[in-house]
């Protein structure tokens, strides 16, 4: 199909968002019929509307309704509503309640990214000849021990919404750990972009000093100038949450990152938080969000994976990014003193990966050293370890909420 007209793609683009819309709300209700948040779903409708299904069953279709033009409008619709939604993150989180627990936090978020890391190594070196032959190795190996690594900072986000569990310390320390995981996972991304681009180490330099320097600023004069103003008025909250995503992206690091930060540095006051949320979440929940979710389901190829070497390709990475993510999580925060139930509560949040671990493959995609079918199973791992992790809660939970006789004897608690 050639280049479309302005007038067409302006029809088209109204005409996909209604599509997604429906399907992502319908498939999200779905699915947490059964248990599971409403993002996984969301992903899934996506997966349903693309080449995957979709594709196969009524390719005509497919590509009216998502035509590359298309997809280029919905990705800064959706760009938008997940730096927004990440503000509202930040804004509803208090950094307060962690006082006291810096050492818990550094031994989890470093044990969660190290043991992934350790074990995605040799296995990248197994999987580079399959996969990535034709691409530099040691971009390979980094590449894929930081996507090994990460855990989804938004989905997680949302999986604790959806959960009540924002508010605890176990889900503070599960966000404020896969914020740092993340980090570390960007600068590793900024490390492979400059070994696949040949840049040298200097973008490496550049990008972890002007990260030191936008934190300074928000927090020494953004964070104090926005006090001033009491309560500021929505139009300023947007206009620095989007100045500090265009930072970070600027940056290197990612947009998503620049959302956070502005709510994170905006006064703190429950009756007035309370209010923008209500201003803000209908629109970003209901129709920007679930088109960031709706293209990450759009981008998958499980269509590629056509023998059984693959799909037990597929199972290994599973298997050695839950033994990485979810154990290296579980042991740190066990032995940095809480019960197992808790630690393992942690280790289960930590191992999503969702959303997150798509854009880190859409880079790697871009740069040449992803190819189309590991991407996909990449992307399987990331639902898996989504998919496995709402019913796993839900049981950890009934158990810290169960009084000690009744969890003995099986019984179930009600979780808050």
């Amino acid at each position: 199909m050639g280049n479309l007209d302005a007038a067409t793609v302006s029809g088209r683009l109204l005409l996909a968002m209604a599509v997604l819309t429906v399907a992502v709300r319908v498939v999200g209700w779905l699915v947490s019929k059964i248990g599971q948040p409403r993002v996984l779903g969301e992903i899934v409708a996506g997966i349903l509307l693309g080449p995957s299904v979709l594709g196969l069953v009524w390719p005509e279709l497919m590509t009216y309704l998502f035509p590359q033009q298309v997809i280029a409008g919905l990705n800064v619709l959706a760009q938008t509503g997940l730096v927004m939604f990440m503000f509202l993150i930040g804004l509803e989180i208090d950094l307060r309640s962690l006082r006291g627990q810096g050492h818990k936090v550094t031994v989890i978020s470093h044990a969660s990214l190290l043991v992934p890391i350790a074990l995605a190594v040799p296995l990248s070196l197994w999987l580079h000849p399959r996969f990535g032959a034709r691409t530099d190795e040691l971009a390979f190996c980094l590449f894929f021990a930081a996507a090994m690594a990460i855990t989804a900072f938004p989905v997680l986000s949302r999986l604790l919404q959806e959960s009540g569990l924002l508010s605890t310390q176990v889900g503070v320390i599960s966000l404020v750990c896969a914020a740092i995981n993340d980090v570390y996972a960007w600068i590793m991304l900024a490390i492979v972009v400059a070994v696949a681009k040949s840049a040298g180490p200097g973008d490496v330099v550049r990008t972890l000093l002007l990260s030191i320097a936008y934190l300074v600023v928000m927090f020494a004069v953004v964070r104090p100038l926005l006090r001033r103003l009491g309560h500021p008025p929505m139009w300023v909250m947007i206009a620095v949450a989007i100045l500090s995503a265009w930072t970070t992206d600027q940056i290197g690091i990612h947009a998503i990152f620049g959302g956070f930060l502005a709510g994170a540095v905006m006064p703190r006051d429950p009756e007035w938080q309370h209010g923008v949320e209500a201003k803000l979440e209908s629109m970003i929940s209901v129709l920007l969000l679930p088109m960031f979710f709706g293209l990450v389901g759009l981008s998958t190829r499980i269509d590629q994976l056509t023998t059984a070497a693959l799909w037990l390709t597929t199972v290994l990475v599973v298997a050695v990014a839950t033994l990485g993510k979810l154990g290296g999580a579980s042991l740190a925060a066990r032995l940095t003193g809480d019960r197992w139930t808790e630690s393992l509560l942690i280790g289960v949040l930590m191992n999503t990966r969702g959303l997150t671990e798509v854009v880190i493959l859409t880079v790697g995609v871009q740069l040449g050293v992803v190819s189309p079918a590991l991407f996909t199973i990449m992307v399987l791992m990331a639902l898996v370890t989504t998919f496995m992790a709402a019913p796993i809660i839900n049981r950890l939970r009934r158990r810290l909420a169960a009084p000690p006789a009744a969890a003995l004897s099986g019984g179930v608690g009600a979780g808050r």
